[in-house]
């Protein structure tokens, strides 16, 4: 068994964050799932939600995810979104104003959805601070 968790935040442009950790926190579908080494696998659907992870050092990177897949496997991790920032990326004037827009859109499930990414982006930076 490896002593630390391999792992992978990658969005579709780019990888966000990969490294060593001990610990990966996520919210799929069907709850949080927190993730150590020795994790069953698994394969897990996202939610737009906040991802936190602890390097092997002990310092904690936040993230926020547009939905996407959690993937467990041999002490591997890989977190896969269409979307992936960090919270130090997340400008939180533009979330406000998104917030403030979302209201206005005329299909209620879009509305929805922009509601929930931004609120999920101001979560990450207030986890962050």
């Amino acid at each position: 068994m490896a002593e630390h968790l391999q792992v992978e935040l990658v969005a579709a442009d780019r990888t966000v964050w990969s490294g060593r950790a001990d610990m990966v926190i996520a919210r799929t579908v069907e709850g949080d799932v927190g993730v150590l080494r020795g994790h069953a696998p698994m394969l897990a659907l996202l939610t737009d939600a906040v991802v936190e992870i602890t390097d092997d050092e002990g310092s904690v990177t936040v993230a926020v995810v547009d939905g996407g897949f959690l993937s467990v496997a041999g002490d591997r991790v890989s977190v896969l979104s269409e979307r992936a920032v960090l919270s130090e990326e997340i400008n939180v004037d533009e979330v406000r104003a998104e917030l403030d827009t979302a209201q206005d859109v005329g299909n209620v499930d879009e509305s929805e959805r922009r509601i929930r990414r931004a609120e999920a982006r101001l979560r990450a930076v207030e986890r962050a601070s």
